[in-house]
């Protein structure tokens, strides 16, 4: 169903509210005692009315796995625990991102708790690449009894075979598993071939944490008292967030308990980053995946690669607040990488699709490799295309990072290109990957990844519908309503805010804060105004389309949030999009 009539908003969408089926949902919904508004979000997302009290009110007991579910679990959790008992040297070779390094703080502060001290090794970006290598892997099989790897090491058959003979490995990882597997003690991991599937939506430190829980399991089957394993949940609810892993099932109870414990501030490391990161309020979704995941990634993107782990690991204030200024100043100089980056790219995915190609990418030479995830993330937030793009580094191979779209699983067709030899290596899980490539081979495997993209529909949308929850005047958007929607959250990956429509506001007030965003006053439908803030408003044509009104009516669509600033707290619009009334043929 069209929403107030927009087929051609100022982003070049079309507005979308409920079908028929979806408003009759809503309905039933609120009759079990949702507000109307909250309940056309429940009906959007699938809730049933008989489930909605307990998806407002989700026990993390309730959806929690069982740990051995996963293949090699129990092999892999007593394997851990007896180096802890038995005082075996251990080391946590660990990726050099947010996932990567709560998935290693988590196994550190588990095993302190147990009087055991490991070892952190995070590899080198630029020198070393992505996941485990030999040497790396030698050095630490000769000074230790456990390699532990976390969220890496699935497709590491040669690199983990150094170690053999020396030491034993574990593998916790989560991306998307080859047709063998590595030499290792155990490889757990819910994306192997011969896993169900039913757990390929959890991240790497989502999948250390249960390999913990099953630790503890069996301390307490010999009587013992284990780590507190609740107090643990902001690292995994960090890395749910970080690593794009939708919020949905587990994963939403996991972030959501994780939130519950940020909110006390017992973490070190979190602490410090968030009082450099100038949190303000209580901490939310948007907090871990904007404010603090960005510089835990920074260390690991420009700077030394273990500074995210080691932040997060510490338990001494003074190293935490040192590691979190060091972080902050290095995700500054990341941003101003990236906008150099974005810019170029941005053109060139663009063009990609003008010719007809199902992928956006780009390519550059001495593009910064720590930042080509974040501009693929930029060009298919966009182009809403799955995106490419590649730093080329002066030995000529192009290092890249591949960003997805909901319903094309770019990781298995990056995994597909290094089978047929188009690249160096690559490999990811459903929503990200990375690869290397020959330069003479970059346009060829681009052009074959389009294809491969292209048949799980990549290309059959333009640009996306903007699915409306609910039509609201301005005067019902309150600091109660705010709250009653918090309920359906956290928000983020596969678990949409709300989104609402204002019809015929006028502009009473604009101005233009930070780098092309704008600051908005809308007056109309009624009593009351509607304070908004649109991000990007200058690239997204949002600032043209305002200009262009002229103080005439337009609708508006965003989403409701609480804005506090010096102690005050009041209801803004995110606004996402607007549509000038004479354009919109209503």
């Amino acid at each position: 169903m069209i929403c107030l009539g927009v087929t051609q908003s100022a982003t070049g969408r079309r507005w979308v509210s409920l079908d028929p089926a979806q408003e009759r949902l809503a309905e039933a919904i609120a009759q079990t005692g949702p507000p109307l508004p909250l309940a056309r979000h429940l009906a959007r997302r699938g809730v049933l009315p008989e489930d909605a009290a307990g998806f407002l009110d989700p026990k993390l007991r309730d959806l929690l796995p069982d740990p051995l579910t996963l293949r090699d679990m129990g092999v892999a959790a007593a394997r851990l625990l007896s180096a802890a008992r038995d005082g075996h040297r251990i080391a946590i070779f660990a990726d050099y991102d947010v996932d990567g390094g709560t998935s290693a703080a988590l196994l550190v502060w588990w095993l302190r708790t147990l009087g055991r001290v490991a070892t952190i090794y995070v590899p080198d970006r630029i020198d070393e690449g992505y996941g485990p290598n030999a040497p790396a892997i030698g050095a630490l099989a000769r000074d230790h009894d456990l390699i532990v790897c976390v969220d890496c090491g699935t497709l590491s058959h040669d690199a983990l075979a150094a170690a053999e003979g020396q030491a034993d490995v574990i593998v916790l990882d989560h991306h998307l598993g080859g047709d063998t597997l590595p030499p290792a003690l155990a490889v757990v991991n819910p994306n192997r071939q011969d896993e169900d599937g039913a757990l390929a939506h959890l991240c790497a430190a989502a999948v250390v944490f249960l390999c913990l829980v099953e630790a503890n399991r069996l301390l307490r089957k010999d009587g013992e008292t284990g780590p507190d394993l609740m107090a643990m949940l902001d690292l995994v609810g960090l890395a749910t967030v970080a690593d794009v892993a939708p919020l949905l099932g587990v994963n939403r109870a996991l972030v959501q308990q994780g939130l519950k414990v940020l909110r006390d501030r017992r973490r070190p490391g979190l602490r410090a980053l968030a009082d450099v990161a100038r949190m303000d309020g209580p901490p939310t979704a948007y907090h871990l995946g904007y404010l603090l995941g960005p510089r835990i990634n920074a260390g690991g993107r420009i700077g030394a690669a273990d500074l995210g782990a080691r932040l997060l690991s510490t338990d001494d204030e003074s190293e935490a607040s040192a590691l979190a200024e060091r972080l902050d100043v290095l995700n500054t100089e990341r941003r101003a990488i990236e906008a150099r980056v974005t810019e170029t790219a941005l053109a060139a995915g663009e063009a990609c699709i003008a010719a007809g190609s199902a992928l956006a990418w780009a390519a550059g030479e001495g593009w910064h490799p720590g930042v080509v995830g974040i501009v693929a993330s930029r060009l298919k937030e966009a182009l809403n295309r799955p995106s490419v793009v590649i730093g080329i580094r002066e030995d000529g191979l192009g290092q890249g990072s591949a960003r997805s779209i909901t319903g094309v699983d770019i990781g298995a067709s990056v995994q597909r290109l290094a089978a047929e030899g188009l690249l160096v290596k690559g490999g990811g899980h459903r929503m990200a990957a990375g690869l290397t490539v020959e330069v003479g081979k970059i346009e060829s495997a681009m052009a074959r990844l389009s294809e491969l993209v292209a048949r799980q529909g990549a290309d059959r949308d333009g640009p996306r519908d903007l699915k409306i929850d609910a039509t609201l005047m301005p005067r019902a958007a309150t600091r109660d309503l705010v709250g009653l929607l918090e309920q359906a959250g956290p928000f983020g990956q596969g678990a949409s805010a709300p989104r609402f429509a204002f019809p015929e506001l006028r502009v009473a007030h604009a101005r233009p804060v930070g780098d092309g965003h704008l600051k908005i006053t809308f007056t109309g439908g009624g009593p009351g105004r509607l304070d908004a803030i649109a991000f990007r408003a200058t690239s997204s044509g949002i600032a043209d389309a305002v200009t262009r009104a002229a103080g005439a009516p337009m609708h508006v669509v965003g989403r409701l949030e609480l804005n506090r600033w010096q102690g005050r707290e009041d209801v803004q619009l995110k606004l996402e999009d607007v549509a000038i009334m004479s354009e919109t043929d209503v």
